[in-house]
Parts: structure tokens; sequence; C-alpha cells
């Protein structure tokens, strides 16, 4: 009965003979379906007590899932069956055994802010210099030291810094080992380490759990492969199920290779092959077998399906991403219109950055919207840190804003001396602004540093355009810095960078464009109205400085059109987000060399095959109907950078595409800025050829376009060189064969080249 929904494919993995073997399961084939239908099969055959069971996920939610699958099978009472992730399943073995494992029976778990709290406590009380040793890097270090499996004691040091980091570690141990608490990575090496020095409680294990079955097992690591290893030891049998062509964690410590060796150590030949996907539609899974067909060293399967070819993927390229955003709102609203639930399309990204245009025009456009495992552009800490310094800029009397960055970065400002501010202000009834002055000592010095660097800002940027004095307060305020020393910073900075294009973008939408931010606009301009009479809806930028009106458009957008739990709402996430997750519609958005594949990525092949296998991951969310979009220009550090199409274009073959814009010629086509204006011919959902025009404008200090002999060169535009290869110019100085072109090429990456002796060959398609 249970076997008679499976594919002879499924049921060969079900009621395959107790041994180690590895299923390959792509995108959409019932992997889950087939282990816990697994599970159920050993117990119902009696080659399995359901005690004799261990099954390990990497989600929580998995693994509920798997019980309450397991629970409709079969009539068992499943709380005593071990089911549940490797952090959870550790958890539960060292409470177990904690006297062995040498912890106190309550001890506590550190999540990941608390080690960092923690870490950074040891450090004061040690008078570690967190200059020399930021605490996140602290962080990293003895992660990886425990997730390779190594405690202080066996590290060998290569410097004095790194000597250091390993006394770090030491001393963290030891006050960790004081207040009976373990961190994550803490878990799994002391429960691997309980195994591996405790015999009988290593062969007790042993002896019970028979069957060992794994889910998602391309996203282990080193040591987790250990810790399974080890369990098995006494006989028991592996039954691993995985997509080595959905590995996208190596940044997390995921070992793509571990699937590899376990084919050659454990399963040995008996691989079993998921293959049928019962999601997408033809069309969608053959251009990811396509696409992930480029990667090299795959164990390899080709995804089919039953349900015939589907639509072809729809393919669009817009002039600039704020185009591309609001083709993507008219195109989700068509969507809507058709009787397509709101939840059912996706729009993903590879950058969190790239989040801020798109909710920008659903929030115009009044879609209810959610971002998925993130927060919203204007609710991430970063650009709370960045508005609350504008807003100071602004009013310094907002006590709100001054608290959360009188000490961000840390300037020497301590509870005592906010305590002493806060019991000034109250006592002469003023604001902390205010009360600056009443505070002596080296806090108060500090606190008069910080008020003199918000007025000073004010001041510098009183003139400027309000882009430039976002700019600005970046650099002054000490946030780039901040995020720059930090490892993990390089997505925050992106979305500091990305709050430029976005006060840019703001400033030409309501008209502020050039003014300076400190001016209020004469909102009547030359419409021949009254002075303060506006013939337009009352808009809330009115008579309002363009620093105020930005405030307050941050304000309103993240304030509304998020949608409430259990609302209908369009899911906005990145790629990774995205993975166990499917959708009828899907967008891909920003398909653009840098950008996706991402540029930190490019140069290495490894690093490249992680970017195509993020690719594969993104196409197989679409059930029905896929979106790839693309700009050829994007607004970045609030100027206009020019990109190529991503190679994966190029790696899908043209039957599977549905090109809305020409694919030939088009690229380049409104990028001559010497003209005034240029046609853009793009279709509508349906395919339906439409034209718009678009007035392209110069960015301040940039050659549009220069002759070289008889050649014309112009940014945008697609060049080739004989070493180099392709590439798209984005920059152009000088003029004759005195000229210069910046080019972003494909493979290498930016290059600056003599137009004169270069022998660029011109590209149009």
């Amino acid at each position: 009965m249970m076997l008679d929904k499976l594919n002879p494919e499924q049921r060969a993995a079900v009621t395959l003979e107790p041994q180690h073997a590895l299923v390959l399961a792509g995108a959409g084939s019932g992997k889950t379906r087939v282990l816990t239908t697994r599970m159920a099969w050993l117990i119902q055959t009696g080659q399995a007590t359901p005690f004799a069971l261990l099954a390990v996920t990497f989600t929580n939610k998995a693994a509920r899932e798997m019980l309450a699958r397991m629970s409709a099978i079969l009539p068992i009472d499943t709380r005593g069956l071990w089911i549940g992730t490797f952090h959870g399943l550790c958890n539960r073995m060292l409470r177990a055994h904690h006297r062995d494992a040498g912890l106190p029976q309550s001890f506590q778990i550190l999540d990941t802010s608390d080690q960092l709290a923690a870490i950074k406590r040891l450090m004061k009380a040690n008078n570690i210099d967190d200059e020399k040793f930021p605490a996140r890097d602290i962080q990293r270090f003895i992660n990886g030291a425990k997730e390779a499996g190594e405690r202080p004691g066996v590290i060998d040091a290569d410097n004095s810094h790194h000597r250091k980091q390993i006394e770090i570690y030491q001393l963290y141990e030891a006050q960790c080992q004081r207040e009976g608490v373990v961190d994550f990575a803490e878990l799994l090496l002391r429960a691997f380490e309980l195994l591996k020095h405790n015999a009988p409680v290593r062969e007790h294990y042993q002896r019970r759990f028979r069957h060992i079955l794994v889910d998602e097992f391309q996203d282990t690591n080193t040591l987790q492969y250990q810790w399974l290893k080890m369990l098995a030891g006494g006989g028991a049998s592996i039954f691993a199920v995985g997509d080595d062509d959905q590995s996208i964690y190596a940044f997390r410590g995921a070992n793509v290779g571990n699937m590899a060796d376990f084919e050659r150590d454990y399963a040995r030949g008996t691989v079993i092959r998921l293959e049928q996907n019962y999601r997408s539609y033809g069309h969608i899974l053959d251009a990811a077998n396509a696409l992930i067909g480029h990667n090299s060293g795959r164990l390899g399967k080709n995804l089919w399906t039953e349900q015939g070819e589907g639509e072809p993927i729809r393919v669009i390229e817009q002039p600039s991403d704020g185009m591309e955003a609001q083709w993507l709102v008219d195109e989700v609203r068509a969507l809507i219109n058709e009787g397509r639930l709101r939840r059912e399309i996706a729009v993903l990204y590879r950058s969190n950055a790239q989040s801020r245009v798109i909710e920008h025009a659903l929030f115009s456009a009044g879609i209810p919207y959610k971002v998925y495992g993130g927060l919203r552009f204007f609710e991430r800490q970063e650009i709370k840190h960045a508005l609350a310094y504008l807003r100071l800029m602004a009013n310094p009397h907002d006590d709100t804003s001054w608290m959360r960055v009188v000490n961000f970065p840390t300037r020497g400002i301590g509870a005592r001396t906010l305590e002493q501010l806060a019991d000034a202000a109250r006592s002469h009834d003023t604001s902390l602004y205010g009360a600056v002055a009443r505070v002596g000592g080296k806090g108060g010095s500090n606190l008069a540093q910080f008020a003199q660097l918000i007025g000073r800002m004010a001041h510098e940027t009183r003139e400027l355009p309000l882009p430039e004095l976002v700019e600005h307060m970046l650099a002054n305020s000490g946030l780039i810095e901040h995020y720059k020393a930090d490892r993990d910073g390089a997505e925050r900075l992106e979305n500091l960078n990305e709050l430029i294009t976005a006060a840019a973008v703001f400033a030409s939408e309501e008209n502020f464009d050039g003014l300076p931010a400190g001016i209020v606009p004469d909102i009547a301009g030359d419409s021949g109205l009254m002075p303060g009479v506006v013939d337009a809806p009352v808009d809330v930028t009115s008579g309002m400085t363009p620093l105020a009106a930005f405030l307050s458009h941050a304000s309103l957008e993240a304030g509304d059109n998020q949608a409430q739990a259990g609302e209908d709402a369009v899911q906005l996430m990145t790629v990774h987000a995205a993975k166990g997750l499917e959708f009828d519609a899907v967008f891909i958005t920003g398909l653009e060399e840098g950008l996706f594949p991402h540029e930190n990525s490019i140069l290495e092949a490894s690093g490249l095959e992680e970017e195509r296998r993020l690719m594969y991951v993104a196409i197989t969310r679409a059930r029905e109907r896929l979106y790839l979009t693309l700009a050829q220009s994007r607004m970045l550090h609030g100027q206009t950078r020019y990109a190529m199409r991503s190679r994966f274009l190029d790696e899908i073959p043209e039957q599977h595409l549905k090109w809305l814009t020409p694919r030939g010629g088009a690229s380049h086509a409104y990028a001559g800025f010497g003209e005034s204006a240029a046609r853009v011919n793009h279709g509508d959902a349906f395919g339906r050829p439409a034209t718009r025009t678009i007035a392209p404008r110069t960015p301040r200090g940039v050659t549009s376009g220069v002759t070289v002999g008889d050649q014309h060169f112009r940014i945008g535009q697609g060049v080739r060189h004989a070493r180099f290869g392709d590439g798209t110019i984005i920059g152009l100085s000088g003029s004759g064969q005195d000229a210069q072109a910046q080019i972003q090429f494909r493979d290498v990456g930016a290059k600056t080249l003599a137009l004169g002796i270069a022998k660029l060959e011109i590209v149009q398609g």
C-alpha cells in the first residue's frame, strides 16, 4: 500500500536491502517521500524497530515534516524517534551523557549573537585590543577550528597574530566551561569527542542505530560527516539522500566533496538517481539540465517530467534596473489579474541590495509583498543606523536616533555615561543633545565629540544634493569603515551603497535632483499657480527639505505594504533563501555579469561553479512560469553602471527561451548618449511587441562617446579584445588617439585600455 504511489526509482530506493546507499535526488523528485517511506518500510517489514532508526535533517521544519508523514503512514508513537537536525540530535546525546561529556546537566546553548557577546565580554575582561582582534573575526576563527575538529592545544601557530587567536580561543573555552554553556559548533564537536573517546557510549549508539538516514547530504561539513562515520562504525547502514547540483552553502562550511567521498568509501556503486520531477514543466527542467551541465565533477543526473514542455522561459532585458522593476510589477499585476495567488509569485535576487528598487516599485503599485527569510531594505540594521545619522543631521534633538548611534561605531561612550546624560536631560527638561554640556569627564568629552560630528556633517552637507549628502554621511560617520573591517560586512556595505542610489532615485522622482538637500523646493515651480497652491494631490514632500522628505519616504516604505502574517503577498527573497521552496511563477532578476554570477566568484572555478548551482536552484523553484530579467544599467553608489548579460543566459539553449526583447542588437542600442532618445522594443507577457521611449542621461563627468580612427565608441557598447575576450564599455575619457576606455570584461574583470592601440572589435549583440 505504501509503495503504490512510488515511481520505479523511488520504489528501488525505498526497498533497497540494508546497505550503504547514495540517493541522488534532483529538485522536485520526491526525496522527502522516499526518506519517510524508507523508514516506514523498514519498520513495517520487521527489518528495523523505531528505536534503531536515526534520521538527520538540516532544518527543524524538515524534521517536523518527516515526523508528520511518518505518523500518517504508520500508527506508531513518533515521540521516541531520533529525527532532527545535527545540532538537535547532538544536544539530545549530550543531555543524556552530560557527565561523560564534562558538562553540567543544565548546560545552556549560546546562539550566534550570544556567542559574539560572550567573546566581547571575554576580550574586555582580558584587555584584548578589539581593533587588532575584532570579535567577529575571533568568533569565525573559533567556529572554524571547532568545525575542523580542532581544540586550541592541537593548533600550530603560524605567527604571533595566529598565536593570540589561539590564546583567545583557549580563554573562551575556559569561560564557557566555567559558565556551563556551549555554542552551536561546540554541540557537534563535544558529541563527536564523546563518541570518539568513550567506548561504552560509542558502542551503545553503534548497537542501537542500525539504519542512519541523512537528508540534504550535500550540505554536510567535514565534522558532521565524521560524526556520521563514527556512529556507523559498528556496521550500521547509511542511506544518504542529496543533490550535489544544489550544494550552495560553501560559505557556511558545506563540503560538496562529501558526496563523492561517500560514494567512493561507502556506497561503492549503489547509487540510485531520482530524476523524474513532479514540480516543473519541460522547458524549465531542460534549461536547468543544460545550465548545470557546464559544471565539472558532477555525479550526474538529468531531470525530466511527464507534464509536458509547458511555456518557454520568458527573458526581458530593460535599459535600467528601475525599468526592470517596473516591468516586473506590471507583469506581477497581470499574473494576479489572471487569477494567480500573490503568494505563488516569487521574485528572486542574488544580492539583498537588489531588493530596494523592487520593493519601491511594489510599494508604489500598492501590491503587498513579504521579504522571506530577511528584512525589508529600510528595516535592515545598517540602513537603520544610516537613517539615524541622517535624522540627527536634520534634527539633533531626536533622542531615539541619538541612542541608536551615539556609540555605533564604538567611540568610548559607555552605559554609565549615557545614564548620566539621560539624568541631566530629565532634570533640565531638554533633549539628550541639549544635555551634552552637562556631562563631565572622559565620557562627556566623547559625547561632545559625537555632537560636534553631527553638527559638522550637517554644516558640510547643507549645499550638497541629497545623494551626495548621504554619501558624505556614510564616509564621515564611520559606518563604511566599520563594515569594511567586518569580514561578514560585504552585504551590509552593498546595502549602504544602495542607500545612496535610493536617495538619487528619490531626488530625481521628486524633482529634487541637483537641489541642495537643505533647501526647501518651490513646489509650485513654473505651473503659474500662486505660491503654495499645487494643482496635484497633496504630497508628503510638500514644503519639506529633500532630506526631510527622503526620511519621511523611508519611514513610510518601512511601515506600509509589508504583508501581515497569513496575508496573500508576493514573495521576495535571495536565491539562497529560496532553496527548498517552489512557486507557480518565479522571476530571477539581475542576470548580469558581476551580479549573477557575482563578481566575487567569477575568477575562481569553484566559485563560478557554486554560482551556477545557485542559478540551477533558482530555475528549479518554478512550477509553471519562469522569467529571467536583466538591466543594461544599474544605479550603484548613486551612479549608473553598465554590465554585460550573464553568461548563464548563453548556457541555456535558445529553444527554451522566449526573448521579449530582441536578443541581437538590443543590448546596447539605447546607450548612445549623443542621441536625444532611444527606442527600445519589448513585448508584454504574451510576446506582443510594444515600444517605449527612453531619454538617456549622461552621468556627470563622463564622456558619452569618442571617435578613434573610423570607430565610434560609447558607454554601454559591447566590445571584444583578442586577449581579454568580450566586455562592455563602462567609462570613457580623453579624445582621439589619446582616448581611454574602462571596460568590464566578462572573464577578467575591469581593465582600462588605450583605444588607439587596443584593437577592439565592436560587438552589437
